[in-house]
């Protein structure tokens, strides 16, 4: 017998009929001899319309009442499914969030879950019923019992949180779709279905803007390794598993709001060149990465800051034994990249530094806390330690730093996020099995989740994404001196702003006898406009000049796995994009991923030109149902 939590959203349960289809997915579930607890959406729009009518009401509804209203949604579909598994004969019971144990933060709107008492949950699946259960909610823990809800993709959330308290053979997350695809089905219908994907890929995929899964449920898959699997509510196809590591005995006390790091790492095996005042133009980077990539040069970080004028700045760094080739290759293409109507001029100059190390804070449960990042930049400022480089991730954020500094960094960082002593192997309450399970339906998949290396066989590509739903902060002229990073993103954080990409210029300016350089950001949209006005407030008292917004952008990645330790991956989405005329105004990359900021209006023949340029589509359609 197994444990399964299923998933339904709201278009699966988005009228009677598709309740009581979904109703006839898990009786048969039920009767091939596995114990369920599903949960769900509220219908179709049905969230939607109480939105609307708290606005009819209210243009500032209050967050407590928008919760005691929205919790009600989940509640009309529970109780309808429960409805018709009784009708088929199948004994279930509903429950909402505070009736299941979910007890969350006392934070109304978008609160997070710290724990689930299993017990009423473990006595009616061992008594035989489905457990139906409201998604999106549980209740604070203040002893005030307040409803509270968990925010955007909330139900996965829940999903994945019940099943890693009751430590579930696996979670299915049912959808519109097949599975994970290769990338938005309505924008590139050939998009390709995947078998297998790697939580840190979905991760990241998630974390742009692909709303098959929500990031944090698959942070919580991540962390306590659940065996994830996504699949289209109306026909029978196998879907894709999204695995993880084998967990490290995570405790399921404070389950979203453990430590965010879980490890520090460092690489003093690294040098930097830089490429200074390139030409703002197509073909650039496309024109570079080409030659590094034929020159078989494996790059690690690569960033292009915001332009200036009509030039910007690209770096990239390298190990230490192909310093000389990667200089070499720069060296050659420089005179290339040069103005050809000003041959004098000091365009593309080459800059190599040697003697830098790159640390690394790394961990799932940064996901969407604005402090973490800028507690690292204030750790190392405290540490006396100045920051050459930033590079972001979801999962990860880098730092360039004096290799001279290294030791000093790591250590400040491992004291500050309390990770020195690695993870303990102590468990939390509730975590104990209702009932005896073998091993998961897929041992094929647990087995290969249990490393965090790419599946056999992964192209080094497994998805595009588009992300049109970000807007890009310039501030020219900060202080180039430890603490300004930590100073402008812990502002950011004070103000709940959650920043992306992080590019700092490589071109360097003394004014005034204070070296100083540009930093770049990205920001969701709607906090572009608050974020400019907070730091333009505080510019002239901390220093630095003016603070610059663009609204009209659009940022299009590739994520793979299989893309660490091959050169020429970033060359071939550069060349995609360069073939369509677009221009690059911003690059950032992590292990896994590469980010490319372009003009808003040419995002999605951006993402439709990388996708095909890595043969992601697929010999069949994808239609996703209305």
């Amino acid at each position: 017998m197994a444990l399964i939590v299923q998933k339904y959203g709201g278009t699966s349960v988005g009228s009677v009929e598709r309740i009581q289809a979904v109703a006839q997915r898990v009786y048969k579930t039920v009767q091939a001899g596995n114990s369920l607890v599903v949960v769900v959406s509220a219908m179709g729009k049905t969230t939607d319309g109480l939105v609307k009518l708290a606005n009819e009401i209210s243009p500032n509804p209050n967050r407590r009442e928008m919760d005691m209203l929205l919790s009600t949604g989940e509640q009309v579909t529970i109780a309808l499914l429960s409805m018709a598994l009784q009708e088929l004969g199948q004994p279930a019971i509903s429950m909402t969030g505070a009736q299941v144990g979910i007890v969350t933060e006392a934070e109304h709107s978008r609160a997070r879950i710290l724990h689930i008492d299993t017990t009423r949950l473990c006595r009616h699946i061992n008594a035989g019923k489905v457990v139906v259960v409201a998604g999106f909610q549980g209740t604070s823990n203040a002893g005030e019992m307040e409803i509270t809800t968990l925010g955007r993709g909330g139900s996965d959330t829940s999903a994945v949180a019940i099943a890693a308290a009751l430590r579930a053979n696996f979670c299915e997350i049912y959808t519109d779709v097949p599975g994970i695809l290769t990338t938005d089905p309505r924008l590139v219908a050939e998009a390709q279905l995947m078998d297998d994907i790697t939580c840190d890929e979905m991760l990241e995929l998630a974390s742009l803007g692909a709303k098959v899964l929500h990031p944090r449920a698959v942070e919580i898959a991540r962390n306590y390794g659940v065996p994830l699997v996504v699949r289209s509510s109306w026909t029978d196809q196998p879907g894709t598993w999204v695995t993880s590591a084998k967990p490290q005995g995570r405790s399921l006390i404070n389950l979203e709001i453990a430590r965010p790091v879980d490890a520090v790492e460092f690489d003093t095996d690294q040098a930097k060149v830089a490429l200074l005042r390139v030409p703002d133009k197509p073909g650039v980077a496309a024109r570079l990465f080409g030659e590094i990539s034929r020159q078989k040069v494996d790059v690690d970080l690569i960033i292009q800051s915001i332009h200036e004028g009509n030039s910007n700045d690209i770096a990239f760094t390298v190990t230490t034994p192909i310093l000389k080739r990667a200089e070499a290759v720069a060296a050659a293409i420089a005179p290339a990249l040069r103005n050809p109507s000003n041959p004098k001029s000091d365009e593309a100059e080459v800059m190599l530094e040697h003697n830098i190390a790159k640390v690394s804070i790394a961990g799932a449960g940064m996901i969407g806390r604005p402090g973490v990042a800028a507690k690292m930049f204030a750790t190392l400022a405290e540490a006396g330690v100045n920051i050459q480089m930033i590079s972001t991730s979801e999962v990860k954020v880098s730092c360039v730093v004096a290799a001279a500094e290294c030791d000093r960094a790591v250590i400040a960082l491992r004291t500050a996020f309390e990770i020195e002593g690695g993870e303990q192997g102590s468990r939390g309450a509730g975590e104990s099995r209702c009932i005896d399970s073998p091993l998961p339906l897929r041992p094929s998949v647990t087995e290969r989740s249990r490393s965090a290396a790419p599946l056999p066989n992964c192209p080094p590509v497994r998805g595009v994404a588009l992300d049109l739903n970000q807007a890009r902060l310039a501030i020219r002229q900060l202080p180039d001196r430890p603490g300004m990073a930590a100073k402008l993103f812990g502002l950011l954080a004070q103000h709940n702003i959650s920043v992306d990409m992080i590019i700092q210029s490589q071109r360097c300016r003394v004014i005034n006898g204070v070296p100083r350089r540009d930093i770049a950001f990205t920001v969701s949209r709607i906090d572009g406009e608050n974020a400019k006005k907070m730091l333009t407030q505080v510019a002239a008292e901390l220093g630095w000049g003016e603070v610059v917004l663009d609204s009209a952008i659009a940022k299009v990645s590739i994520v793979g796995a299989g893309m660490v330790g091959q050169p020429g991956v970033a060359a071939k989405m550069f060349e995609a994009l360069a073939q369509h005329q677009i221009n690059i105004q911003m690059i950032a990359t992590s292990e896994i991923k590469i980010s490319c900021v372009v003009a808003q209006e040419q995002g999605v023949k951006a993402l439709q030109a990388i996708h095909a340029a890595f043969g992601l589509a697929g010999s069949e359609k994808v239609v996703v149902p209305v």
